[in-house]
């Protein structure tokens, strides 16, 4: 990279610093989208936030888990969530500016980002955002009592640099999700796969083996194996309001595209259910595709 090139990127610098591992963290001014903030970490971008308009939700796979959010119970009703993953704590801030007077819980692993997160994109005031520091899965076993069977909504989006770990694939991982949930409790998960989508179609075959009903959220191109992307997994242990899907495809992004059903059944296509004794992380996607050149 050339010198005026590195310069520019600095220009949009808010901040940076590192995590224990070494990974470094930066935080910087949108390109495009005024007022809008990225968090890169270890050179992938990870979230995104506007603090003067927290419903404004940048990348795709965010849009599509707000869209979710959106048709929890009625519109503006507060709800109960648990979010695994703090990232910029995009989700959370949406919920609290959609959804006044809800509780949340953030696992987060990392320490360290979340105080780098909360001294440059300080939380409202107000809001009644519990978090936790530990590893997703552990933490699950230590959160209040009180959250079992009551839950309205668990993201699940947890990375380590580019990859999903293993450990929370897994048909126990998602038992012990499915244990928070309440009657109309949704869990929506992030994941991240290329061409052949054999770990999404795992992960759809495991939610569904746990919940019973699953949709799959994406861009078209995406879905059909052409690249590598986000795609957004939506669960629930009862049967998933099917007023729902017609709805999510129209908010988009678009193209968007929304598979349930039979044609969920034959995106499955006879993956295998994933077990802590079979699991692996998610494919590592080529430096170019998330990542972006560090300063």
């Amino acid at each position: 990279m050339d010198g005026m090139a590195e310069s520019r990127r600095d220009d949009r610098v808010i901040a940076r610093s590192k995590l224990a591992g070494g990974e470094e963290i930066v935080l910087e001014l949108d390109r495009f989208r005024p007022g809008m903030s990225t968090l890169v970490v270890d050179g992938t971008p990870q979230s995104q936030v506007d603090l003067s308009d927290p419903t404004s939700l940048g990348f795709e796979y965010i849009q599509r888990i707000g869209n979710v959010i959106d048709l929890i119970g009625d519109e503006g009703e507060a709800i109960t969530a648990v979010h695994l993953g703090a990232g910029a704590l995009t989700l959370p801030r949406y919920v609290h500016a959609t959804r006044p007077g809800s509780r949340q819980q953030v696992v987060e692993l990392e320490q360290q980002l979340v105080d780098f997160v909360r001294e440059h994109l300080p939380l409202p005031r107000d809001a009644q955002i519990r978090i936790r520091n530990g590893d997703a899965r552990e933490r699950l076993d230590s959160l209040p009592p009180a959250l079992v069977g009551s839950v309205d909504l668990v993201v699940v989006d947890v990375f380590s640099g580019a990859r999903i770990p293993a450990h929370v694939t897994t048909v126990e991982f998602y038992r012990k999700v499915a244990s928070l949930l309440g009657p109309r409790g949704i869990v929506a998960v992030n994941v991240a796969d290329g061409p052949g989508l054999a770990f999404a179609r795992g992960q759809a075959a495991t939610l569904e083996a746990v919940f019973g009903d699953v949709a799959a959220l994406a861009e078209t191109q995406i879905l059909k194996g052409r690249r590598f992307g986000n795609i957004v997994l939506i669960a629930s242990p009862t049967e998933l309001p099917i007023q729902w899907l017609p709805r999510l495809l129209a908010a988009g992004p678009h193209p968007a595209k929304v598979v349930a059903g039979r044609e969920l059944s034959e995106f499955i296509a006879g993956a295998s259910v994933v077990t802590d004794a079979s699991a692996v992380p998610s494919p590592l996607p080529s430096r170019g595709i998330f990542q972006v050149p560090r300063g």
